[in-house]
Protein backbone atom coordinates (compact mmCIF):
# COMPACT_ATOMS: atom_id res chain seq x y z
CA UNK A 1 0.00 0.00 0.00
CA UNK A 2 1.53 3.43 -1.11
CA UNK A 3 1.37 6.21 1.13
CA UNK A 4 -1.16 7.86 -0.67
CA UNK A 5 -3.48 4.90 -0.27
CA UNK A 6 -2.82 4.49 3.21
CA UNK A 7 -3.94 8.57 3.34
CA UNK A 8 -7.03 7.85 1.72
CA UNK A 9 -7.96 4.84 3.75
CA UNK A 10 -6.87 6.44 6.89
CA UNK A 11 -9.20 9.17 6.07
CA UNK A 12 -12.29 7.28 5.89
CA UNK A 13 -11.46 5.17 9.30
CA UNK A 14 -10.99 8.40 11.12
CA UNK A 15 -13.92 10.07 9.95
CA UNK A 16 -16.17 7.17 11.28
CA UNK A 17 -14.01 7.25 14.31
CA UNK A 18 -14.12 11.33 14.94
CA UNK A 19 -18.23 10.89 14.47
CA UNK A 20 -18.19 8.33 17.16
CA UNK A 21 -16.08 10.47 19.74
CA UNK A 22 -17.88 13.62 19.09
CA UNK A 23 -21.18 11.77 19.86
CA UNK A 24 -19.80 9.44 23.01
CA UNK A 25 -17.73 12.03 24.69
CA UNK A 26 -18.69 13.93 27.34
CA UNK A 27 -21.84 15.53 26.16
CA UNK A 28 -24.32 15.06 29.01
CA UNK A 29 -21.40 15.22 31.85
CA UNK A 30 -22.02 18.16 35.01
CA UNK A 31 -19.95 20.66 36.38
CA UNK A 32 -18.22 21.48 33.48
CA UNK A 33 -16.49 17.51 33.48
CA UNK A 34 -17.55 17.20 29.87
CA UNK A 35 -16.07 20.39 28.80
CA UNK A 36 -12.75 18.81 29.85
CA UNK A 37 -13.30 15.31 28.50
CA UNK A 38 -13.71 17.01 25.00
CA UNK A 39 -10.82 19.56 25.19
CA UNK A 40 -9.10 16.15 25.89
CA UNK A 41 -10.06 13.84 23.01
CA UNK A 42 -11.32 15.38 20.55
CA UNK A 43 -9.72 17.92 18.01
CA UNK A 44 -6.29 16.66 18.06
CA UNK A 45 -3.51 13.50 18.09
CA UNK A 46 -2.47 11.15 15.38
CA UNK A 47 -5.68 8.53 16.60
CA UNK A 48 -2.61 5.81 15.59
CA UNK A 49 -4.52 3.22 18.44
CA UNK A 50 -7.79 3.50 16.43
CA UNK A 51 -6.59 3.22 13.27
CA UNK A 52 -4.67 -0.33 14.39
CA UNK A 53 -7.91 -1.47 15.70
CA UNK A 54 -9.38 -0.68 12.08
CA UNK A 55 -6.75 -1.72 10.23
CA UNK A 56 -6.82 -5.57 12.44
CA UNK A 57 -9.96 -5.68 12.25
CA UNK A 58 -10.29 -5.66 8.19
CA UNK A 59 -7.04 -8.02 8.27
CA UNK A 60 -9.29 -10.88 10.12
CA UNK A 61 -12.93 -9.63 8.10
CA UNK A 62 -12.22 -12.22 5.27
CA UNK A 63 -13.59 -14.90 7.96
CA UNK A 64 -17.02 -13.31 9.25
CA UNK A 65 -19.60 -15.72 7.82
CA UNK A 66 -22.68 -14.45 7.55
CA UNK A 67 -23.43 -10.72 7.40
CA UNK A 68 -25.13 -10.24 10.85
CA UNK A 69 -21.76 -11.31 12.39
CA UNK A 70 -19.95 -8.46 10.11
CA UNK A 71 -22.51 -6.04 10.94
CA UNK A 72 -21.97 -6.74 15.25
CA UNK A 73 -17.58 -7.09 14.29
CA UNK A 74 -17.69 -3.74 13.06
CA UNK A 75 -19.95 -1.96 15.46
CA UNK A 76 -17.36 -3.54 18.19
CA UNK A 77 -14.34 -2.46 16.10
CA UNK A 78 -15.47 0.91 15.98
CA UNK A 79 -16.44 1.12 19.60
CA UNK A 80 -12.76 -0.76 20.38
CA UNK A 81 -11.18 2.30 18.64
CA UNK A 82 -12.97 4.54 20.76
CA UNK A 83 -11.94 2.99 24.02
CA UNK A 84 -8.41 3.02 22.94
CA UNK A 85 -8.17 6.38 21.94
CA UNK A 86 -10.29 7.20 25.55
CA UNK A 87 -7.46 5.30 27.54
CA UNK A 88 -4.49 7.08 25.07
CA UNK A 89 -6.31 10.23 26.10
CA UNK A 90 -6.90 9.36 29.65
CA UNK A 91 -2.92 8.58 30.41
CA UNK A 92 -2.18 12.16 28.70
CA UNK A 93 -4.16 13.84 31.05
CA UNK A 94 -2.76 12.29 34.18
CA UNK A 95 0.69 11.85 32.68
CA UNK A 96 1.20 15.76 31.89
CA UNK A 97 0.30 16.59 35.87
CA UNK A 98 2.19 18.19 38.14
CA UNK A 99 2.76 15.09 40.23
CA UNK A 100 3.55 13.21 37.12
CA UNK A 101 5.51 14.95 33.99
CA UNK A 102 4.31 18.37 34.68
CA UNK A 103 3.73 19.60 31.63
CA UNK A 104 2.37 22.40 30.10
CA UNK A 105 1.89 21.73 26.40
CA UNK A 106 0.49 18.78 24.78
CA UNK A 107 -0.93 18.12 20.84
CA UNK A 108 -0.22 21.84 19.82
CA UNK A 109 -2.44 23.69 23.16
CA UNK A 110 -2.51 23.93 26.97
CA UNK A 111 -2.68 20.61 28.52
CA UNK A 112 -5.72 20.28 30.41
CA UNK A 113 -4.78 20.38 34.35
CA UNK A 114 -3.54 24.14 32.64
CA UNK A 115 -6.98 24.79 30.96
CA UNK A 116 -9.02 23.36 33.49
CA UNK A 117 -7.56 23.02 37.11
CA UNK A 118 -5.79 19.70 38.68
CA UNK A 119 -9.06 18.68 40.07
CA UNK A 120 -11.20 18.99 36.81
CA UNK A 121 -7.91 17.02 34.87
CA UNK A 122 -8.06 14.42 37.41
CA UNK A 123 -11.63 14.10 37.06
CA UNK A 124 -11.17 13.93 33.19
CA UNK A 125 -9.27 11.53 32.88
CA UNK A 126 -11.09 9.04 35.41
CA UNK A 127 -14.06 9.70 33.32
CA UNK A 128 -12.55 8.99 29.95
CA UNK A 129 -10.97 6.07 31.55
CA UNK A 130 -14.77 4.48 32.78
CA UNK A 131 -16.40 5.62 29.70
CA UNK A 132 -13.48 2.99 27.64
CA UNK A 133 -15.23 0.08 29.23
CA UNK A 134 -18.54 1.91 28.72
CA UNK A 135 -18.13 2.02 25.39
CA UNK A 136 -17.30 -2.00 24.75
CA UNK A 137 -20.21 -2.85 26.86
CA UNK A 138 -22.97 -1.86 25.09
CA UNK A 139 -26.91 -3.19 25.46
CA UNK A 140 -27.82 -3.59 22.40
CA UNK A 141 -25.52 -3.24 19.56
CA UNK A 142 -25.33 -6.47 18.34
CA UNK A 143 -22.26 -7.53 19.51
CA UNK A 144 -21.82 -10.75 21.29
CA UNK A 145 -21.14 -10.70 24.98
CA UNK A 146 -18.17 -13.11 24.79
CA UNK A 147 -16.48 -10.55 21.96
CA UNK A 148 -17.19 -7.47 24.90
CA UNK A 149 -15.57 -9.85 27.77
CA UNK A 150 -12.75 -10.38 25.69
CA UNK A 151 -12.00 -6.95 24.42
CA UNK A 152 -12.38 -5.66 27.95
CA UNK A 153 -9.69 -8.10 29.17
CA UNK A 154 -7.07 -7.26 26.61
CA UNK A 155 -7.94 -3.22 27.28
CA UNK A 156 -8.01 -3.73 31.23
CA UNK A 157 -4.90 -5.57 30.80
CA UNK A 158 -3.13 -3.35 28.53
CA UNK A 159 -4.17 -0.24 30.68
CA UNK A 160 -3.34 -1.84 35.02
CA UNK A 161 -0.54 -2.80 36.51
CA UNK A 162 0.77 -5.13 34.03
CA UNK A 163 0.62 -2.55 30.93
CA UNK A 164 0.58 1.25 30.64
CA UNK A 165 0.36 2.43 34.60
CA UNK A 166 3.25 -0.22 35.39
CA UNK A 167 4.97 1.81 32.59
CA UNK A 168 4.75 4.47 34.18
CA UNK A 169 5.66 3.55 37.65
CA UNK A 170 8.95 1.96 36.11
CA UNK A 171 9.52 5.79 34.36
CA UNK A 172 8.80 7.55 37.39
CA UNK A 173 11.25 5.81 39.57
CA UNK A 174 14.05 5.46 36.51
CA UNK A 175 14.65 9.89 36.90
CA UNK A 176 18.27 9.85 36.92
CA UNK A 177 19.01 5.89 37.09
CA UNK A 178 21.16 4.25 34.40
CA UNK A 179 19.15 1.85 32.96
CA UNK A 180 20.14 -1.17 30.93
CA UNK A 181 18.99 -1.87 27.50
CA UNK A 182 16.50 -4.53 28.78
CA UNK A 183 15.02 -2.82 31.34
CA UNK A 184 14.34 0.14 29.40
CA UNK A 185 12.85 -1.59 26.63
CA UNK A 186 10.50 -3.65 29.19
CA UNK A 187 9.37 0.24 30.31
CA UNK A 188 8.47 1.29 27.37
CA UNK A 189 7.20 -1.85 26.23
CA UNK A 190 4.64 -1.57 29.10
CA UNK A 191 4.05 2.29 29.20
CA UNK A 192 3.83 2.50 25.62
CA UNK A 193 3.93 -1.08 24.16
CA UNK A 194 1.15 -2.44 25.82
CA UNK A 195 -1.69 -0.27 24.44
CA UNK A 196 -0.33 -0.38 20.88
CA UNK A 197 -0.48 -3.99 21.00
CA UNK A 198 -3.40 -4.00 22.38
CA UNK A 199 -5.35 -2.16 20.02
CA UNK A 200 -3.59 -4.55 17.09
CA UNK A 201 -5.36 -7.45 19.29
CA UNK A 202 -8.71 -5.74 19.90
CA UNK A 203 -9.02 -5.22 15.94
CA UNK A 204 -7.87 -9.23 15.53
CA UNK A 205 -10.94 -9.98 18.63
CA UNK A 206 -13.12 -8.39 16.17
CA UNK A 207 -14.00 -11.38 13.82
CA UNK A 208 -12.93 -14.97 13.15
CA UNK A 209 -8.78 -15.11 13.93
CA UNK A 210 -6.89 -18.62 13.81
CA UNK A 211 -4.41 -19.10 16.22
CA UNK A 212 -1.99 -18.70 13.95
CA UNK A 213 -2.73 -14.96 12.88
CA UNK A 214 -3.51 -13.95 16.93
CA UNK A 215 0.04 -14.98 17.69
CA UNK A 216 1.32 -13.19 14.34
CA UNK A 217 -0.28 -10.08 14.98
CA UNK A 218 0.47 -9.95 18.47
CA UNK A 219 4.28 -10.36 17.54
CA UNK A 220 3.64 -7.31 15.04
CA UNK A 221 1.23 -5.44 17.74
CA UNK A 222 4.80 -6.08 20.30
CA UNK A 223 7.23 -4.76 17.42
CA UNK A 224 5.71 -1.85 16.45
CA UNK A 225 4.63 -0.33 19.83
CA UNK A 226 8.42 -0.59 20.76
CA UNK A 227 9.24 0.85 17.42
CA UNK A 228 6.62 4.00 17.78
CA UNK A 229 8.80 4.69 21.49
CA UNK A 230 11.87 4.05 19.98
CA UNK A 231 11.08 6.78 17.26
CA UNK A 232 9.29 8.95 20.10
CA UNK A 233 12.61 9.01 21.72
CA UNK A 234 15.00 10.05 18.43
CA UNK A 235 11.84 12.89 17.99
CA UNK A 236 12.19 14.45 21.32
CA UNK A 237 16.13 15.36 20.62
CA UNK A 238 15.83 16.36 16.79
CA UNK A 239 12.40 18.18 16.13
CA UNK A 240 11.35 21.31 17.82
CA UNK A 241 8.28 21.48 20.34
CA UNK A 242 6.02 23.03 17.57
CA UNK A 243 6.43 20.18 15.52
CA UNK A 244 6.07 17.98 17.95
CA UNK A 245 3.20 19.81 19.64
CA UNK A 246 4.73 19.11 22.69
CA UNK A 247 7.63 20.16 24.62
CA UNK A 248 10.72 18.76 23.08
CA UNK A 249 13.77 18.07 24.78
CA UNK A 250 12.02 17.28 28.09
CA UNK A 251 13.46 13.39 28.39
CA UNK A 252 16.70 15.13 28.77
CA UNK A 253 15.70 18.05 30.98
CA UNK A 254 14.30 15.90 33.81
CA UNK A 255 17.50 12.99 33.12
CA UNK A 256 15.11 10.55 32.19
CA UNK A 257 16.78 7.19 30.25
CA UNK A 258 15.83 7.10 26.71
CA UNK A 259 17.26 5.12 23.90
CA UNK A 260 18.83 7.77 22.51
CA UNK A 261 20.40 8.64 25.70
CA UNK A 262 21.22 4.68 26.36
CA UNK A 263 22.15 3.66 22.55
CA UNK A 264 23.33 6.96 20.68
CA UNK A 265 21.24 8.69 18.07
CA UNK A 266 22.41 6.05 15.37
CA UNK A 267 21.97 3.19 16.99
CA UNK A 268 18.25 3.93 18.35
CA UNK A 269 17.79 4.61 14.53
CA UNK A 270 18.97 1.62 13.56
CA UNK A 271 16.78 -0.55 16.28
CA UNK A 272 13.76 1.61 14.72
CA UNK A 273 14.36 -0.20 11.48
CA UNK A 274 15.20 -3.04 13.09
CA UNK A 275 11.82 -3.13 14.59
CA UNK A 276 9.71 -2.46 11.37
CA UNK A 277 11.72 -5.79 9.83
CA UNK A 278 10.21 -7.45 12.88
CA UNK A 279 7.01 -6.17 12.18
CA UNK A 280 6.52 -6.91 8.86
CA UNK A 281 8.24 -10.48 9.26
CA UNK A 282 5.21 -11.14 11.53
CA UNK A 283 2.58 -9.55 9.23
CA UNK A 284 4.08 -12.26 6.93
CA UNK A 285 3.45 -15.07 9.29
CA UNK A 286 -0.42 -14.13 9.59
CA UNK A 287 -1.58 -15.93 6.52
CA UNK A 288 -4.31 -13.44 6.18
CA UNK A 289 -5.25 -12.37 2.39
CA UNK A 290 -4.49 -8.82 3.15
CA UNK A 291 -2.75 -6.81 5.69
CA UNK A 292 -1.35 -3.76 3.55
CA UNK A 293 -3.16 -1.56 6.14
CA UNK A 294 -1.02 -3.24 9.03
CA UNK A 295 1.73 -2.72 7.26
CA UNK A 296 1.29 0.79 5.81
CA UNK A 297 0.66 1.86 9.55
CA UNK A 298 3.99 0.23 10.31
CA UNK A 299 6.15 2.31 7.98
CA UNK A 300 3.96 5.87 8.96
CA UNK A 301 5.25 4.84 12.44
CA UNK A 302 9.05 4.59 11.77
CA UNK A 303 9.23 7.54 9.48
CA UNK A 304 6.91 10.12 11.08
CA UNK A 305 8.57 13.49 12.01
CA UNK A 306 5.87 14.66 15.06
Amino acid sequence: MEQHDLQVWSSAHLAQVEQALERWVGGDAPAGLGQAMRYAVLDGGKRLRPLLVMAAREAVAAADGDAQHAVGYQEAALRSACAAELIHAYSLVHDDMPCMDNDVMRRGKPTVHVQFGQAQALLAGDALQALAFELLTPEDAGVPASVQARLCRLLAHAAGSSGMAGGQAIDLASVGVALDEERLREMHRLKTGALLQASVMMGAACGHTSATAWTALSAYGAALGLAFQVVDDILDVTQDSATLGKTAGKDAAQDKPTYVSLLGLDRAQAQARDLLDQAHAALGQTALPDTRALAALADMVVSRSH
